[in-house]
């Protein structure tokens, strides 16, 4: 696995995109959304859901450093 996914709960509004985009690594909880598998291996997908995001709360990091979302 060489990424690392990750949630901030705090700025998350529950669109749902992450879920919908990518079922197997995002849960809706609540209010906010949640990585149900946090390491991953590079995915399309991954930084697809990185940046949908509409409030960016989705981090996606590697061995180089950040890669989602993309600018």
């Amino acid at each position: 696995m060489d990424w690392r996914v990750e949630v901030d709960r705090r700025v998350c509004i529950g669109s749902g995109m992450c879920a919908a985009l990518a079922p197997d690594l995002f849960v809706l909880e609540g209010a906010a959304a949640e990585v149900v598998r946090p390491e991953t291996g590079p995915e399309e997908r991954v930084l697809d859901a990185a940046d949908s995001c509409p409030v960016l709360a989705i981090r996606v990091s590697g061995p180089e450093g950040v890669v989602g979302p993309r600018p």
